[in-house]
């Protein structure tokens, strides 16, 4: 469930090539999101079966050994489950969550898939069909700048538009973008829009 900033950037070029021959890198957006809660920012992170050493994106498993599921959807509910949207969206992320992709990368698509979906968003997305850790002239290479250690205003892609969240006095900007969407609905598309950093 990409962050606000990852929508932004979609926004922003419209047409995207996804990375789907990398090696998986820990700690990265890849497996993990934040959302709020009446306790503050929680960072839900989906554990993979991971040798160690380099392996391909394609490849990796989700860890089901762990009772990651129920932790995740349990903190979605306590988290959005009295939002104003979450009667209308939430199904759809549970069915994903109850089907136990096997891959990571395939769960990602799926719920890239259902949040551009609801979010009535229709970018070109491609997925690369080699790894080519150079950049071509005239192409932004967003995959080393969105990343949780890195604070969103250090890039070009995405400026805070305050909204109305489930819990707090304080806006807490670029989490996951299910947080927009139980919160504001039909306006998330609108907001994000705004977000967008036109520099």
């Amino acid at each position: 469930m990409p962050s606000l900033e990852y929508f932004a950037c979609l926004l922003k070029y419209g047409e995207v090539e996804i990375e789907a021959h990398e090696y998986f890198v820990k700690q990265t957006y890849r497996n993990r999101c934040h959302i709020l809660t009446a306790n503050g920012l929680d960072t839900l992170v989906i554990p993979v079966l991971h040798s160690g050493g380099k392996m391909p994106i394609r490849e990796v498993k989700i860890d089901y050994s762990q009772s990651w599921v129920k932790r995740h959807w349990g903190a979605i509910v306590a988290a959005y489950g009295k939002a104003p949207y979450f009667e209308y969206f939430g199904s759809d992320f549970e069915r994903i969550f109850q089907r136990k992709t096997t891959f990571l990368f395939d769960l990602n698509w799926e719920l890239l898939t259902i949040c551009l979906k609801l979010l009535r968003l229709n970018p070109t997305i491609r997925l690369s069909n080699v790894y080519n850790n150079e950049v071509e002239n005239g192409h932004i290479d967003a995959l080393s700048q969105i990343h949780p250690k890195k604070s969103h205003r250090h890039n070009n892609f995405y400026q805070s538009v305050v909204y109305q969240q489930n819990f707090g006095s304080e806006f807490v900007p670029n989490l996951s973008v299910i947080d927009l969407l139980m919160c504001q609905g039909a306006e998330a598309t609108p907001i994000l829009k705004r977000s967008l950093n036109v520099n």
